[in-house]
């Protein structure tokens, strides 16, 4: 049986990797999807107490996690979505993970594209320097393009009202300003070659992570010998972990999964 931890990203509840855990399970993996320092565990328990996330940084947040994977026998796979893909890279780059599946990630450093739909993105917190120390969510206006931009109307708002959450800003900040900022948090061993597999993914309608930073992190790898695969979701926008399209996106990693002889 092989372990999978999901790493969610900013505004989303741990919990909406429910039916991904359900799914993974009937391929014999046992998956975890613990949520970030001071998330509660329901969504309306972190939307009714937003404080207990701020001020939490990128670098604790990927030690959070570290912490958690190392409790396990043998390192386990990491799923993230968003920033959640961008700490699996973190991981996997330190070799605790076997491998790693990084869904349209938020960009480690290096990467130099900033698409006007991400700086869109990113305003309602980075509009703000007041924002740094806080814990912030997303209006249903907000995540609709954020999140649900390649979605109805009426689908990205039942998202919002089922699964958006508040989120700490620092780590937007960081990631912001990481290729300024020597040993940023946002650092991810590129180079390493005795790392586990990794496959990254970007979405052709994709707001907060545009397919162009996706591309540019799986270029960021070119000078590892090690596994690294991309895979392009066509007409998906950043919601395509939560959203009616999700079983396609859990079939590929798993397809990967398999294909890396790291299937259950």
């Amino acid at each position: 049986m092989t372990d999978i931890v999901f790493i969610h990203g900013l505004w989303v509840s741990h919990t909406s990797w429910q039916p991904w855990i359900e799914r993974f399970a009937t391929e014999g993996h046992r998956s975890i999807a613990p949520g970030w320092p001071g998330e509660a565990e329901t969504v309306t328990a972190t939307r009714e107490n937003l404080d207990a996330q701020a001020g939490f940084s990128l670098r604790q947040v990927t030690d959070h996690f570290a912490a958690i994977i190392d409790q396990f026998d043998t390192p386990p796979i990491a799923i993230g979505h968003s920033f959640g893909g961008l700490i699996a890279q973190l991981l996997l780059g330190q070799n605790k993970l076997a491998a790693a599946v990084a869904i349209n990630p938020a960009p480690i450093k290096g990467i130099r594209a900033l698409p006007l739909a991400q700086l869109r993105s990113a305003f309602p917190v980075l509009g703000n320097p007041l924002n740094h120390g806080r814990a912030k969510g997303l209006t249903r206006g907000q995540w609709r393009y954020g999140f649900g931009n390649a979605l109805s109307e009426t689908e990205s708002d039942a998202l919002w009202e089922q699964w958006a959450i508040p989120s700490p800003c620092k780590p937007l900040f960081e990631v912001g300003t990481a290729n300024f900022v020597p040993n940023s948090a946002a650092t991810a061993d590129t180079a390493n070659t005795g790392r586990g597999p990794l496959l990254i993914t970007g979405g052709t309608e994709d707001h907060t992570v545009p397919l162009v930073t996706a591309r540019g992190a799986y270029k960021r790898y070119a000078k590892s010998s090690a596994v690294t695969d991309f895979h392009e979701f066509t007409g998906k926008g950043h919601s395509l972990i939560v959203d009616h399209g999700w079983p396609e996106v859990a079939d590929v990693a798993l397809t990967w999964l398999k294909a890396q002889n790291l299937g259950a």
